[in-house]
């Protein structure tokens, strides 16, 4: 990893965006007003120095934020940030940017758990609240509610049903390939 934080937002990127969103968007807005808080320095430790470059541990902190603030799966979110112009411009990518697959979500998640660093974005967010007078001290912040919880909770059960159905439906393609094209409707599976 080198770290280099959120990339420059491209021209072109900047000026579609603003065209399509005069009034911002929440992706928009935490781009202009929280990209310091998306920095790589703070996952040093979680990444190696050998190998090739992989995704900016800043950009995908910043797609897990809106990922969790649209309520989307991996799936969605890797989706948004090849198709929304808004998330393009809040990850500094150029328009014709072709994205990410979404299982770096997952396992990006699982590097900061495994290095025990799954509150330094929220850390460094909360830390940026309370310079701007957004948060004060003594006050109650209440992030254990049950709804949260829930919510959590019921994201990955789908995430892990759709990952079941996925991998039982690649392994009858391996399988029996034949059989599967006659029991499937390749058009309206896609679809769904």
């Amino acid at each position: 990893m080198r770290p280099e934080g959120l990339p420059e937002v491209p021209a072109q990127t900047a000026a579609v965006a603003r065209a399509a969103f005069p009034q911002g968007s929440l992706a928009i807005r935490v781009r202009d007003r929280l990209a310091e808080v998306f920095a790589d320095e703070p996952f040093v430790d979680a990444f190696g120095v050998r190998g090739a470059p992989g995704l900016s541990p800043g950009v995908l902190s910043l797609v897990t934020v809106l990922q969790f603030a649209e309520d989307l799966t991996d799936r969605q979110a890797a989706a948004m940030a090849v198709r929304a112009i808004d998330w393009k411009y809040a990850l500094g990518a150029e328009l014709t940017d072709t994205g990410f697959d979404a299982s770096v979500l997952s396992r990006f998640r699982t590097r900061l758990a495994g290095h025990s660093m799954e509150r330094v974005v929220f850390d460094r967010l909360l830390e940026h609240c309370k310079d701007e007078g957004l948060v004060t001290a003594g006050g109650k912040q209440r992030t254990d509610s049950t709804h949260v919880i829930s919510a959590v909770r019921d994201l990955n059960r789908l995430e892990l049903a759709g990952e079941s159905v996925r991998a039982v439906l690649e392994a009858l393609a391996v399988a029996a390939p034949a059989w599967l094209a006659g029991q499937v409707d390749v058009a309206e599976f896609a679809h769904r």
